[in-house]
């Protein structure tokens, strides 16, 4: 008797894993506090480490793909959240995404233990995480604009740049001043610069 469909994949070998395994796997472990290493990638999705640096490229790249999945996804739902709030926004918005970093395990995890590298990372142009967030950042900022949300004089580009080297100042002080990470004095900073109409000086 012919077997259905479902009976041939119920029975058939386990599909190849993929570019995509690996990346869900690496965010996985990020997430969970484990340190992603590219050899214990290979071996647990049954790959040679050849095949997975095709797929994924180095440990950088790999690194910058999952954490900007996270800070991505973090910015969108915040975002939604603070719709019906009055007033600017992003102020708000860039904090809370601070929190939730500090507050995630993984998150904290590799920014206590590889401040150095993850400041390296994400605030260089060169390995992608940065262009992408401050073009996310400039999308916002200029929906704040547009809303009449925000007073300022500042040329977008010039603002969404100043905003995101504000947030990163507070956000790195480990690496950069030995202190411990600040969102709240990243608020003051970012709602005295970012005031709403009501509140020019």
């Amino acid at each position: 008797m012919e077997q259905t469909p479902l009976q041939r994949q119920l029975t058939a070998p386990s599909r190849r894993p993929t570019a995509l395994d690996a990346f869900r796997r690496a965010r996985a472990d990020f997430l969970a506090g484990n340190r992603v290493d590219l050899q214990s990638l290979a071996a647990h999705l049954g790959v040679s480490r050849v095949t997975l640096y095709r797929w994924v490229g180095t440990r950088d790249q790999l690194l910058v793909e999952v954490i900007w999945s996270l800070t991505e996804q973090t910015l969108r739902q915040e975002w939604d959240r603070l719709a019906a709030e009055p007033g600017p926004r992003v102020p708000e918005l860039m904090v809370r995404l601070l929190r939730t970093i500090w507050d995630q395990p993984g998150a904290r995890r590799f920014l206590e233990q590889e401040n150095d590298l993850a400041m390296r990372l994400l605030t260089l142009k060169t390995h992608g995480f940065q262009p992408r967030l401050l073009d996310l950042l400039r999308d916002k900022l200029s929906e704040d604009l547009e809303e009449g949300r925000i007073a300022t004089t500042i040329p977008l580009d010039d603002l969404a740049y100043t905003v995101l080297r504000v947030t990163e100042s507070f956000h790195y002080l480990p690496t950069i001043t030995g202190e411990p990470a600040d969102p709240d004095r990243a608020a003051r900073v970012l709602a005295a610069l970012l005031p709403s109409p009501g509140h020019c000086p």
